[in-house]
């Protein structure tokens, strides 16, 4: 089979390299996919690139995490009625922190654990299912880990990411008012037309300011947060009494340094949200609500590009660059 695959970590031009590996197959309780997209997420190039001291857990490493394809065949206590079924995955290259799978979903097979293989939506392109397994599921966990949020206002901090957006449909469908913090025009169209409520720039704005005049001086009930240790501070001016911060990056400090008295003060509380650690219950609730808000055209992936695999270079450095405004996916 053809795919991608690096030996060392390192800048995406260095590292990566397209070749030729032997087919996998599939073995008691897995199936094998064809895959005809492959979704890139930071997680992804940060483990490539050896972010934040990370080393190779394997010799060779086939990346990404997320994809979608058809089951081309399936191993031993796996129902055969399977295979031709159209599907996305998750979790495919192995846990973030963790040494996880080494062979992820940027090859053309992949053969993996038949659970970690989802029915894709027939709504839901394989480019677009390519995109549910951290993005989709990370918001999903986002916004409803601690209950229903209808009636709730919600904060959505980088409401144009490809977190973001899912959060800020995902809430505005579970029935809250959401808003949105964006960075520029485009990405405040942007999260507009994922169904924000208000949209607050944050580069030209008082975040916690204008959040607190949207709400009459009450706050938020629920933050999700792309970044916490650059944003704590406005998160919890902006939070109502012990309402809660949902946080699932913290890229511009890893450890970060919070003024606790602050949060005590209002009874806050911080749920740590790890897209490769939901617990399985939540995780299938997960994948139902998403296919149900697929179908009603509820949740629409934004993707926004796709390149051929021999140019993934070219798309993590994609990645590592932001400022897309939907998912960067390599397709096969």
């Amino acid at each position: 089979m053809r795919c991608a695959f690096y030996t060392r970590t390192g800048p995406a031009a260095d590292v990566l390299v397209i070749g030729e590996r032997p087919d996998p197959v599939a073995g008691p309780g897995e199936v094998l996919v064809r895959v005809r997209a492959s979704g890139i997420n930071p997680a992804d190039v940060k483990r490539r690139a050896g972010w934040n001291g990370m080393a190779m857990q394997h010799p060779l490493v086939i990346p990404h995490c997320d994809g979608a394809g058809e089951i081309v065949a399936v191993g031993d206590r796996v129902d055969p009625s399977r295979v031709g079924e159209r599907v996305w995955m998750w979790n495919a290259q192995g846990g973030y922190g963790t040494a996880g799978r080494a062979f992820g979903t940027a090859a053309e097979l992949i053969a993996l654990p038949a659970e970690q293989a989802v029915q894709l939506p027939d709504a839901m392109s394989f480019e677009a299912g390519a995109c549910l397994g951290v993005p989709a599921m990370t918001a999903y966990r986002a916004v409803f880990a601690d209950g229903t949020v209808e009636g709730q206002t919600v904060l959505v901090a980088g409401a144009a990411g490809a977190v973001g957006h899912c959060a800020v449909q995902m809430a505005k469908a579970g029935g809250a008012r959401v808003i949105g913090t964006v960075s520029n025009p485009a990405a405040a169209e942007h999260a507009r037309a994922g169904g924000a409520d208000e949209i607050i720039d944050r580069r030209q704005e008082d975040v916690a300011a204008h959040v607190l005049d949207l709400t009459v001086g009450k706050g938020v009930d629920r933050v999700i947060e792309v970044d916490f240790g650059a944003n704590h501070a406005v998160d919890i001016a902006a939070l109502k009494v012990n309402g809660t911060i949902a946080s699932y990056s913290s890229t511009s400090d890893p450890k970060p340094v919070f003024d606790y008295y602050a949060f005590a003060n209002k009874g806050a509380n911080l749920r740590v949200i790890q897209g490769f650690a939901i617990p399985k219950a939540e995780r299938l609730e997960g994948e139902l609500r998403i296919a149900e808000l697929a179908a009603q055209g509820d949740l629409r992936v934004a993707i926004a590009r796709t390149f051929p695999l021999e140019d993934i270079a070219d798309a993590h450095r994609a990645v590592e660059a932001g400022g897309n405004l939907g998912n960067i996916v390599v397709t096969l």
